[in-house]
């Protein structure tokens, strides 16, 4: 599968001089010195859609049945006892525990934060999902519910899951879910417009959305959401990937989950390719977040595995992978006690949600 590295950028002259400037952290970064690494990176002065699209569409396409048959290989991987044991609990720290429903009520937010805090009670040595991901008028609910638990709570925004609305609008929808509590904000980016080469758009998108983010004395991190089901090839996750990232993004997230195919292991490959080569070039890590669809533990190891040999160990860590997921968990539960008892729960041993 073709990959961007910094040295083909710095060949080509894709990257400017192909030095970036020495950058902190993804979350630390100001507004200003995204805009440097995003001028730096393209060799544009002008953020505009020709300097987007000459860089974008500069990028080395990929090679899809390359990707299909790797993902595919990843797949046979083998995980021996001790090793599953571990990625078990791995899959688990790395849960983003979802309900995003319109008949979603408090109690139903309130019990999910209860399994997201103690997946399994009877079982102190269970770890902690990561966060758990709600509509915005329920982030008050989780924030009380999970407060000194350590676990995040994650809203959706920007008019999730279509996008369709108003900057205003949007950045309206993001400040709420901030000012109420939210640690994490979910955005989607306004495929419409990426699709129609209006490049510049989606970039001030996720620019603004960012900066609300961090209003105020807030700090909460974003994911962006490239919904790829609706991107159609892998050559658009790739550059939706690398538009995201030099426009500040934390994480990128393949899917709201909402509109299928949503996540897949050939895609989230792509994308850890994309924040390997995005490191490599400017020493920033941005995280990787699949949702939607990963439904067993035997799936989230396969995306394990990929993270390992794709990306590298550093990821393998819930602040730069995450699983976006409602029932992942439960089957997780079930594998977990197959290894520790020899016995298999049946799927009333769980909670449904």
């Amino acid at each position: 599968m073709s990959t961007t590295t910094p040295t083909s950028v710095a060949e080509t002259g894709r990257a400017g001089t192909g030095t970036a400037p020495a950058t902190p952290g993804a979350a630390d970064r100001s507004a200003s010195e995204i805009a440097d690494l995003a001028r730096s990176v393209t060799g544009s002065a002008s953020l505009d859609d020709t300097a987007w699209r000459r860089y974008l569409h500069g990028l080395p396409g990929v090679d899809k049945v390359g990707a299909d048959g790797r993902a595919a290989a990843l797949s046979t991987r083998s995980i021996k006892t001790t090793s599953k044991a571990w990625a078990l609990d791995t899959i688990i720290r790395m849960v983003d525990l979802t309900t995003l429903e319109g008949a979603d009520t408090p109690g139903k937010v309130r019990a999910l934060a209860a399994k997201a805090v103690r997946p399994e009670p009877a079982d102190p040595t269970c770890p902690s999902a990561a966060a758990v991901c709600v509509y915005n008028d329920l982030v008050p609910v989780a924030v009380e519910a999970l407060a000194g638990t350590g676990v995040k709570v994650a809203a959706v925004s920007t008019a999730f899951p279509s996008g369709r609305a108003s900057r205003a609008v949007r950045l309206a929808d993001t400040r709420d879910a901030v000012e109420a509590g939210a640690d994490e904000i979910d955005m989607v980016i306004d495929r419409g417009a990426f699709l129609s080469g209006r490049y510049s758009q989606v970039y001030e998108d996720i620019v603004a959305v960012r900066e609300e983010c961090r209003a105020n004395g807030h700090h909460a991190h974003l994911k962006v959401i490239l919904e790829t089901g609706e991107l159609a090839t892998y050559d658009n996750v790739r550059r939706a990937s690398w538009l995201a990232m030099l426009a500040g993004a934390d994480f990128i997230k393949t899917s709201t989950g909402k509109i299928s195919p949503a996540a897949t292991l050939p895609v989230t490959i792509v994308m850890l390719e994309a924040v390997r080569d995005f490191r490599a070039l400017t020493g920033v890590p941005i995280g990787v977040k699949p949702a939607g669809g990963i439904r067993t533990s035997k799936d989230a190891i396969k995306y394990l595995v990929a993270v390992n040999e794709t990306a590298g160990a550093d990821w393998l860590d819930p602040d730069w992978f995450r699983f976006g997921a409602s029932s992942l968990l439960n089957d997780v539960l079930m594998q977990r006690n197959k290894l520790a008892t020899g016995t298999y729960w049946g799927p009333d041993y769980v909670t449904v949600d």
